[in-house]
């Protein structure tokens, strides 16, 4: 497939190296895995050490891909490979996710960058800046199920903009091309990161998703699968939800909540998601604050909505990150200044949600004291 000129100009730009000299097919997802597979390895020979970075506070379609995708390195391409991540591990099923599979990740503060050759983004992309590669650094290699974002496909290997549910997806598609048959740590791994970010195949799923999550199951440990699902909670995770359902206000269709200080932001999702479930809602949205940045979780029904691109369009001018796809997004926005400034960007953005969600005329509700429809 012919390249951009767009993206001809910027490959001139990149520094030299081991760039393979033959610019990279424009729409690699588009290929079989197999084809995918090969070209993968043409990219990876000739390095030593590979280093793959998840997004930053990885959930577990991000970790499952990325052990994957180093594990694959490893087997077929002979380089020694790692996981990095960014950010923390805090929900209690990530947690235990991490500690049940023993999955070898390892925060980037204690990663030397310098000792490695080839760099990988995993369930993320280059521009959507949620991840933790320094900026002297290019990535070789991204594979992402989220929507495609044009720069991406500056790096040698860019398996981005294709149809899959989890990222997980693709690279349990790779092991199959690769005949490589996955630990029972692994296929766990990728069978919870299909069944978590499709939600039991119930959302955005494809027939990919569920001929990958059937190969996967009887190759998962179920046991381990229960220990990760179902874990012991903290005191703080309820006073959280205490204070979510506390704040939360409801304008006709939609929801919104402040969780205020959050001790892990991926709890902005889980919360935006749970709050879905009341009855008659379209649009729910969940914010928190973690580390002097602003964490904002959308979950959306109606279908003629784009949760990721909406997210996009009204924070782009914020500052930060942000991204997702059809039903769910999320985006972290740089908190500074004084209090008066911060709540002023809090009015903003629940602002900016109302309107486009259409409800900015709406009477806010408590959800303490909103009747059942």
């Amino acid at each position: 497939m012919p390249v951009t000129p767009t993206l001809q100009s910027r490959r001139a730009q990149l520094p030299a190296g081991s760039e393979l000299t033959e610019p990279p097919p424009a729409r690699l997802a588009k290929l079989p895995a197999s084809d995918k597979l090969a070209r993968l390895l043409q990219v990876a020979k000739g390095h030593r050490r590979a280093l793959i970075l998840t997004h930053d506070n990885p959930d577990p379609d991000s970790m499952a891909a990325a052990v994957s995708l180093a594990h694959l390195l490893e087997r077929k391409a002979g380089i020694e490979s790692h996981v990095g991540y960014g950010g923390i591990i805090g929900r209690a099923e990530n947690v235990a996710f991490v500690r049940v599979l023993r999955l070898p990740v390892s925060h980037v503060s204690q990663i030397d960058f310098s000792q490695y050759d080839l760099f990988g983004l995993v369930d993320t992309q280059p521009p959507v800046r949620n991840h933790s590669l320094p900026a002297r650094y290019r990535a070789d290699l991204v594979v992402d199920h989220h929507p495609l974002r044009e720069e991406s496909l500056l790096a040698p290997f860019a398996d981005v903009g294709g149809d899959f549910g989890a990222t997980s997806t693709m690279l349990a598609e790779y092991l199959r091309a690769a005949r490589l048959e996955p630990s029972v740590e692994i296929a766990t791994a990728l069978f919870y990161g299909i069944k978590a970010d499709t939600r039991d195949l119930g959302r955005e799923t494809t027939q990919t998703d569920v001929d990958s999550y059937l190969w996967l199951f009887p190759r998962c440990d179920k046991q381990l699968l229960g220990q990760i699902e179902h874990p012991e909670l903290p005191a703080r995770f309820f006073q959280l939800f205490h204070t979510s359902i506390e704040k939360a206000k409801v304008y006709g269709t939609a929801i919104i909540t402040d969780l205020e200080e959050v001790y892990s932001p991926d709890l902005v999702a889980e919360v935006a998601e749970r709050m879905m479930y009341l009855e008659g809602m379209k649009w729910s949205l969940a914010y928190g604050t973690f580390r002097n940045q602003l964490f904002l979780s959308l979950r959306v029904k109606d279908r003629r909505m784009n949760a990721g691109r909406l997210i996009r369009e009204l924070c782009e001018d914020l500052g930060g990150s942000s991204g997702g796809h059809g039903s769910m997004a999320g985006a972290r926005l740089p908190l500074s200044g004084s209090a008066a400034k911060r709540k002023a960007l809090k009015r903003e953005v629940v602002s900016r949600f109302l309107e486009a969600f259409g409800v900015s005329e709406e009477r806010p509700v408590s959800l303490l004291s909103a009747q059942d429809t």
